[in-house]
């Protein structure tokens, strides 16, 4: 074990991230020590030696220094940059999973953290996941504000009321690691505690498998979609009330605006919820809004239903005759 790893203020480092995000952060500390040391110790020497001596004393006319100045202008200005680039690497590195990681849904609730693996599985205030495997989650908030903080893995990110985000990390230890809220949230703030479980991967396939198989969140999903008779408006034909739903995740769809906005995640939460806000163009504004009729949990599960719809295949080539050719 390192000093570092000693230090009473400092976490266990658990996540690929943990060793980077300290280095900046005794980067930062150094930084400041190094200059408020500096800047302390001019200040008392030139105090001291630029003291009046007498009460008729005049000081001596004091000539600037192009050099002086370029050099206290260029230094910091360096190291603003070096801090930046630095920074803005953590942070988009922080802000961008793999494409291959497992995602997992996490919902914030006074005061409880409501979780659902790939599979289904549901926890709460506990996150079982395998070492060395980049999983993401996506977060959001059923009532107030929420932070998922996790200081073994150096990962804090806001839970909020009405929007998705998103955050990933990769365990590097076995272990089990506290899980906050950093964000109050009223009374019982202090008691929203949870673990993350970190599992050797043969290890946490078993504990997946456990207990009755549930149902998957695309299973989950296409079920409230029909019990909601989502289909009978959004049909493949062209006489359907609402769009076509097949292949619509991450595709670029047209408003009565005139705008173009992603079909992602926040985009169809809002879509469900607030319907008439942004109408797909060649639609009226019909959809009747299910705001308070669908919890997080079930909207989630319903998005993962809609990402799991494929586009429907090309037509297929005409044939020569179709075309007007002779055989």
């Amino acid at each position: 074990m390192t000093m570092l790893a000693r230090l009473p203020f400092l976490p266990e480092r658990a996540s690929t991230f943990a060793s980077d995000v300290d280095a900046l952060y005794f980067f930062l500390v150094g930084i400041s020590i190094f200059f408020t040391t500096l800047i302390a110790t001019l200040i008392v020497v030139f105090a001291w030696r630029y003291r009046r001596r007498a009460k008729d004393e005049r000081g001596a006319p004091v000539h600037g220094s192009l050099a002086l100045e370029l050099t206290w202008t260029l230094i910091p200005l360096v190291l603003v940059f070096v801090i930046f680039g630095w920074g803005a690497t953590i942070f988009f590195g922080m802000n961008r999973p793999p494409k291959n990681a497992m995602e997992i849904s996490v919902v914030g609730k006074r005061w409880m953290w409501k979780i659902q693996h790939p599979n289904g599985r549901r926890e709460i205030n506990e996150l079982h996941v395998p070492v060395g495997v980049p999983v993401q989650v996506t977060l959001t908030s059923e009532d107030v504000i929420h932070s998922f903080y996790v200081p073994a893995f150096r990962i804090k990110k806001d839970a909020i009321p009405g929007r998705y985000a998103t955050t990933w990390f990769e365990a590097t230890k076995v272990g089990e690691y506290h899980l906050f809220c950093s964000e109050y949230c009223g009374t019982g703030h202090s008691g929203m505690i949870g673990s993350v479980i970190v599992m050797e991967p043969a290890a946490f396939q078993a504990w997946l498998a456990g207990g009755p198989p549930p149902a998957s969140p695309v299973e989950a999903g296409r079920k409230l979609f029909n019990d909601l008779a989502c289909a009978a408006c959004h049909q493949a034909e062209s006489l359907a009330r609402g769009p076509s739903l097949e292949g619509i995740f991450g595709r670029k769809t047209q408003l009565s605006t005139g705008e173009t906005v992603i079909a992602d995640e926040n985009y169809l939460r809002e879509s469900i919820m607030r319907p008439a806000e942004k109408v797909v163009a060649g639609y009226q504004p019909v959809m009747p809004t299910y705001q308070g009729q669908i919890s997080e949990s079930d909207m989630l599960n319903l998005i993962a239903y809609l990402r799991s719809l494929e586009a429907p295949a090309a037509a297929a080539a005409p044939t020569r005759a179709a075309a007007g050719e002779k055989p």
